[in-house]
C-alpha cells in the first residue's frame, strides 16, 4: 500500500498495453481513475471490468492529454481530497516496481520539489528503427534538475499542491504539455527532478514511416504553441527550437526551391548545410554515450524531422488564427 498518492492514467485506443499498464498498479493499492479521450476499442469498458474507476471525456470539446490530466485527477480528489501526490502514466506504459516509492521518498526528502521523474525505457526498441529512435529519446536527459525544453514526459509523480498552484496542464496544448507546466513549476521556484531510477516501459508502437513522420509533425505543433506562451509569461520556452524550426525546417527548404530556376541549380549547394547539422548531432550523440550507429541513425532522423516539425509549426500558427487545437495522432 502506497499512501498519499493516486493514479491518472490516460490513453485512447490502447488496447492490450492499457490492460498491461492498469495490471502494474495491482499491487500499489493506491486510489486509480482512467481517463479516456473517445476510444473505439473498447478500452472504458474493459478497463471497468477490471473495477477501475473510469471517466469519459465528452467529445465535445477537443481532446488533449493536458485536458485529460486535469480532469483525471479532479476525479482523483472529489473521492479522495487529502491526497499529496499524482502519478501521471500514459495507457501505453508499464509502471516498474519500485519506481512509487524512489519517487515519493524523493518529494518528500525535497519539499521544493514539485515533480519527479526517472528513467523511461523502451520495451520493443528492436522492433522497428523509430522504436529505437524513441529509446534514443528517452535516455537523451541527464539525472539532476529538469531544464532542458522536453524534460519533463507525460510520466511523473508530482506534488499536487505545486501542480494546482501552477495552474495545472493547459488543456489547449495538445503536444509539448509537460515541458510547458515544468517551465512555469520553475518560474514558480519549484524544482523538477530526473532521478536514477527505473521508472516505467513505454511500448511506441511506431511500425511506419507514416506513424513517426506524424509524431514529428506533432512536436512541431508543440514547439510552436510553446513558444507563443512563451511571449506571454516572459520565459524563452522553445524560441531556440522555433528559431531552428524556422531555419532548417521552412526557410531554408523554400529559399532552395524559389532560387533554383533563377541560380540555375546552384541553390543546392545549401543543401550541405543539412550535412553540417548531421555531423553537429553526431559529434554530440557521441559525447552523449551513443555507439556510432545509433548517432548516425539520430543525426539522420533528426535532419527528417526538421521538415515534419516545420509542418507542425506552419499547423500550429493555422490553428492559432482560428482559435482551435485539435489533437493530432500517429497511431
Amino acid at each position: 500500500m502506497v499512501s498519499g498518492v493516486g493514479v491518472v492514467v490516460i490513453g485512447r485506443n490502447e488496447g492490450e498495453r492499457l490492460a498491461a499498464c492498469l495490471d502494474s498498479f495491482a499491487s500499489v493499492a493506491a486510489p486509480l481513475v482512467y481517463v479516456d479521450s473517445g476510444s473505439s476499442d473498447g478500452s472504458a469498458a474493459m478497463a471497468r471490468s477490471k473495477g477501475v474507476l473510469v471517466h469519459e471525456l465528452d467529445p465535445a470539446r477537443p481532446f488533449s492529454a493536458a485536458r485529460a490530466r486535469n480532469e483525471g485527477l479532479a476525479q482523483l480528489l472529489a473521492v479522495h481530497p487529502a491526497l499529496e501526490f499524482v502519478q501521471f502514466i500514459d495507457g501505453d506504459c508499464y509502471l516498474l516496481a519500485g519506481w512509487l516509492d524512489a519517487a515519493l521518498a524523493t518529494l518528500r526528502d525535497h519539499e521544493h520539489c514539485a515533480a519527479v521523474a526517472g528513467h523511461l525505457i523502451e520495451r520493443r526498441p528492436d522492433a522497428s528503427v523509430y522504436n529505437r529512435l524513441c529509446q534514443l529519446e528517452w535516455s537523451s536527459s541527464a539525472i539532476g534538475d529538469i531544464t532542458d525544453a522536453g524534460g519533463l514526459g507525460g510520466i511523473s509523480v508530482m506534488r499536487i499542491g505545486a501542480f494546482e498552484q501552477a495552474g495545472r496542464f493547459n488543456p489547449d496544448v495538445i503536444a509539448g504539455e509537460e515541458p510547458e507546466l515544468s517551465m512555469r513549476l520553475r518560474k514558480a521556484g519549484w524544482r523538477v527532478l530526473k532521478i536514477d531510477q527505473a521508472m516505467a516501459t513505454h511500448d511506441a508502437n511506431i511500425l511506419s514511416f507514416g506513424q513517426w513522420w506524424q509524431r514529428n509533425v506533432r512536436a512541431g505543433h508543440a514547439i510552436g504553441h510553446r513558444s507563443h506562451l512563451s511571449a506571454s509569461n516572459g520565459s524563452q520556452d522553445c524560441i531556440r527550437e522555433r528559431n531552428s524550426t524556422l531555419l532548417w525546417g521552412v526557410a531554408l527548404p523554400l529559399l532552395i526551391v524559389a532560387a533554383l530556376i533563377p541560380t540555375h541549380g546552384m541553390s543546392l549547394l545549401l543543401l550541405g548545410g543539412y550535412g553540417v547539422l548531421a555531423w553537429r548531432v553526431w559529434r554530440h550523440r557521441r559525447r552523449h554515450g551513443d555507439s556510432a550507429a545509433d548517432a548516425w541513425l539520430y543525426a539522420r532522423y533528426l535532419i527528417l524531422s526538421k521538415f515534419a516539425n516545420g509542418l507542425g509549426l506552419l499547423k500550429f500558427y493555422s490553428n492559432l488564427l482560428t482559435g482551435r487545437y485539435r489533437i493530432i495522432e500517429y497511431k
